[in-house]
């Protein structure tokens, strides 16, 4: 027995099966992340195979058969193909990194309706916002990893709970979180955080305005999100989008 289903889609990857079919992976509103078969979608004369393109924001209508490894793709439509990022090199880096860690990290068919808003708002501000991508992927990447469990802790000192922080050079423990100037000459291995990044990841946290912070300082906001993520999960080796764009950081 066959299920027609509907849902809201972004395209998250694709790949040629047999002579004319394609597979596409895709996160939905309803459904989490799964794939599907578009088959004959190589064929010139397909209407809904152009679609098929990351990170194009999508209607999908899908026929469901219990026993069946992979379900059938019966029809697209575009809600957004977000022209304004495939026409800005670093739009295109950190869409593709919004892409990739919702591919790496997020389970098949796990449930996550915010944050498939927030992949959404994430990628309709690359593709409309003057904000610089730096920025916008870096709030989105603090969201990314709370909605995933991963609470990045600045309210106090993890060691002596002091909370006035600004200012000095701090540490982080990535099991506990943020420590202050004084504990951190006991904890020498700690990431270390200076006043500037601590500002921008306490403008990020509690989304306070980042407009005079520079872009370098977002670009470490990123890869201590990075280094916090891999601590967390052994597996992820990093986000391949954007390691170009982060060397020297």
């Amino acid at each position: 027995m066959s299920e027609i289903l509907k849902t809201e889609a972004i395209v998250l990857g694709k790949m040629d099966f047999s002579d004319t079919s394609i597979i596409t992976n895709l996160f939905t509103r309803d459904f989490g992340k799964f794939s599907l078969i578009l088959k004959g979608g190589r064929n010139p004369k397909n209407r809904i195979g152009p679609l098929i393109d990351i990170p194009n924001y999508l209607n999908i209508v899908f026929c469901k058969k219990e026993n069946r490894e992979l379900q059938l793709l019966s029809n697209a439509d575009s809600i957004n193909h977000f022209p304004g990022i495939k026409n800005d090199y670093d739009k295109i880096i950190y869409a593709f990194a919004v892409v990739e860690i919702i591919k790496k990290i997020i389970p098949d068919n796990e449930l996550h309706n915010k944050l498939f808003n927030g992949v959404v708002r994430i990628l309709t501000l690359l593709n409309s916002a003057d904000e610089a991508a730096e920025i916008l992927f870096s709030r989105f990447f603090l969201f990314f990893l709370e909605e995933i469990g991963f609470q990045v802790q600045l309210n106090e000192c993890s060691v002596c709970g002091k909370n006035l922080l600004s200012n000095q050079l701090l540490g982080f423990n990535f099991n506990s979180g943020i420590i202050c100037g004084d504990c951190k000459i006991d904890y020498q291995n700690s990431y270390q955080i200076d006043a500037e990044l601590f500002n921008y990841l306490q403008c990020l946290k509690f989304s306070k305005k980042t407009e005079s912070l520079k872009i370098d300082t977002a670009k470490k906001a990123i890869a201590f999100m990075e280094k916090y993520l891999k601590f967390h999960i052994p597996d992820f080796q990093g986000i391949q989008s954007i390691k170009s764009n982060l060397r020297g950081i």
